[in-house]
Formats: structure tokens, sequence, C-alpha cells
């Protein structure tokens, strides 16, 4: 099954988004902080990961930045989902590996097409 794992520390958008996208197909692994991000996608290897920016100890950026230099990790999609805007933080976050960028508020639709960009769910036999 197609795993994502989505880092951010906003409970409801948490529950909202991984709900949704459990819905449509994939599993999804949660974190609420970049620090146990970090852990879980080196331990699950997650096929794409969505990334909060203002997470407690670290930001989204520094997150990915470390990700991407792992060659383990390396060639994991990320997308930035942040409410700051593009010109705040977008080029840093495509610098440090990132694939896309959405704005938030983001409708759980609009992830979900985001991460179609870039992965498909593959149904549990």
């Amino acid at each position: 099954m197609t795993t994502i794992l989505f880092v951010e520390d906003q409970l409801e958008l948490r529950a909202i988004h991984s709900a949704y996208l459990t819905f449509h197909g994939f599993r999804v692994l949660t974190a609420d902080d970049g620090d146990s991000g970090i852990e879980l996608a080196r331990s699950q290897h997650p096929d794409i990961i969505v990334l909060d920016h203002a997470l407690p100890r670290r930001t989204g950026v520094e997150i990915a930045r470390e990700l991407h230099a792992d060659p383990n990790l390396a060639g994991i999609p990320m997308i930035m989902m942040t409410a700051l805007p593009y010109g705040a933080v977008g080029k840093k976050a495509r610098a440090a590996g990132c694939v896309g960028f959405l704005s938030k508020p983001c409708p759980p639709s609009r992830l979900l097409e985001e991460v179609l960009r870039f992965v498909r769910p593959a149904r549990a036999s």
C-alpha cells in the first residue's frame, strides 16, 4: 500500500487530512513534530512526505534538507504545506528538496490532488 508521511503539529489538520487520504486508498503515518517525522521517515520509508513548515523544534525546510541529504530518503517526494506565503518559504523549500508547495488553509481534496501528481494509491490485496 502506498504510504504518506504527514508531519503536522495541528491535531485537527492531521485528523482531517489523514482520514481523507486513507479513504482514498493511502496508508497514512503521522508525526506532530520534526524529530518524530524524521524518525518515521527513516524507519518506515514512505512513498511521499507532506511537511508543515512551522513545527515544534525544527522547521519544515530544515527537515526537508536533512531528509533530502540522506541517500536512503533523497528520492522520496516531499510537499511543503504551510500558512506562510510562497515568497517567504517556497524557494527555500524547493532548494531543500521539496517538489510541491501548498498554502494553508488547504482543502483535503487539494492535498490529494498534489499527492497524486507524484504517487498513486496502491490498493491492499
